[in-house]
């Protein structure tokens, strides 16, 4: 699995991998739903369904990602993303064939587990980048989600309209595009001197959270992930059904939807964020991308028209920023032969939000998914998400006081 050596790494190479990662993911957002849905009957027990289909992801997750990337720091990073788009390309290809629900859940076990591709790719971005340009790379690199996220979900919602299994298998085709352009194509990021050896005691996730809140200039911040991260799987969690319960919305909807939240992610990390981190310095521009996210969050819950929704998505212009600032922060807190064990650690958080996020927003949800489309409690869920990421503002307002701007490890 050696890289060519003529073949320096680049930005370019990673960017490209991921956006053919984003597309493949994000063609299933509009559809996985609705797949669940052909092995139930009814609101409650589609519910139900999709929240144990989606657990099964985080929950595996959580265990697998601090390993995954402790592993990328002493194997390299290249290894550990094939192992993760051969991962995807299985579950996808299962899922579009699943006969039965308990496919599902064990299909994205063993995705959850298999796949660290975020990590491993933040890593690889630390590995390239000097501390002081991370938080524009990890811009770009949010760009890339933001495209993968106008052409995955506008094209699943589409191929879904015609038949739900369709995307599964598209996607399942370009994950295999991307393993074997990891394999001839993406080199190695990490050198032979900077890579440690493996501890399996340093990389379960209990050990790898306490490690990373020890990172001098990071301690609360982490506190601050998990709430951001909550707030923003709890939407990712209740998106397809609230839409549904409370505008009719089908695949097609939603992928329309989520090709605008592409487009303006797009325009927040690849065009907005450099002149911002210029003026403003990451600490409050993670700040200012908080701010905007919680407004956007009771937007949402007061919106009782579907252009309310469209019309939110695009004032939320720099909701996207904050999470490319916090990344840097943490990112050059940590030291150069640890990158992949940092961003496996906040992976395996996020993965650890992802599996509350069902649990809390689909119960919400259930609350108030009988209720009229006018009717304000509707929008319970999303109350729910701008108090989760006004208590993260707050928390970061008071940390950022008390502590001057970390400087690289």
């Amino acid at each position: 699995m050696s890289s060519s050596p003529q073949r320096a790494p680049a930005m370019g190479f990673i960017m490209v991998a991921v956006l053919i990662d984003m597309i493949s993911i994000g063609l299933m957002v509009p559809v996985l739903p609705h797949i669940v849905g052909t092995f139930t009957n009814g609101n409650d027990a589609q519910t139900a369904a999709y929240l144990m289909v989606t657990m099964a992801f985080g929950v595996a997750n959580f265990l697998g990602s601090p390993v995954l990337g402790a592993l990328s720091d002493r194997f390299g990073r290249r290894p550990v993303l094939l192992i993760g788009f051969a991962g995807l390309a299985l579950s996808f290809f299962v899922t579009a064939m699943a006969t039965a629900l308990w496919m599902l859940v064990a299909v994205r076990l063993f995705s959850g587990a298999m796949q660290a591709n975020i990590a491993v790719a933040n890593a690889y971005v630390a590995d390239i980048t000097a501390p002081e340009d991370r938080a524009r790379r990890f811009g770009q690199l949010g760009a890339m989600f933001g495209i993968g996220f106008i052409l995955g979900p506008a094209l699943g919602g589409w191929l879904g309209g015609h038949d739900v299994h369709w995307p599964f298998l598209l996607a399942g085709s370009l994950a295999l595009v991307n393993w074997c352009y990891g394999f001839f194509v993406l080199p190695e990021s990490l050198p032979l001197d900077r890579r440690r050896p493996f501890d399996w005691k340093k990389a379960n996730p209990v050990t790898a959270l306490r490690g990373l809140a020890a990172l001098r200039g990071v301690g609360s911040l982490v506190s601050v992930i998990a709430l951001s991260s909550l707030a923003q799987f709890m939407l990712h969690m209740v998106w397809v059904l609230y839409t549904k319960f409370r505008f009719g919305w089908g695949p097609a909807d939603v992928g329309r939807s989520l090709l605008l939240v592409g487009i303006v992610s797009v325009l927040s990390q690849g065009v907005l964020l450099r002149p911002l981190l210029a003026r403003f310095g990451p600490q409050r521009v993670a700040m200012i991308g908080m701010a905007s996210a919680t407004l956007a969050y009771l937007g949402f819950g007061l919106a009782t028209e579907p252009l309310w929704i469209y019309a939110i998505i695009g004032m939320n212009l720099l909701g996207g920023v904050a999470n490319s600032a916090l990344q840097s922060i943490i990112s050059n807190a940590a030291p150069a032969d640890r990158q992949g064990q940092a961003m496996g650690a906040v992976s395996s958080l996020n993965s650890l939000m992802a599996v509350v996020a069902p649990l809390l927003g689909l119960s919400l949800l259930g609350l108030v998914s009988h209720r009229g489309q006018d009717d304000l409690l509707m929008g319970l869920p999303f109350y729910a998400c701008a108090a989760l990421q006004a208590a993260a503002l707050l928390v970061t307002l008071r940390f950022f006081r008390s502590q001057p701007a970390p400087q690289p490890a």
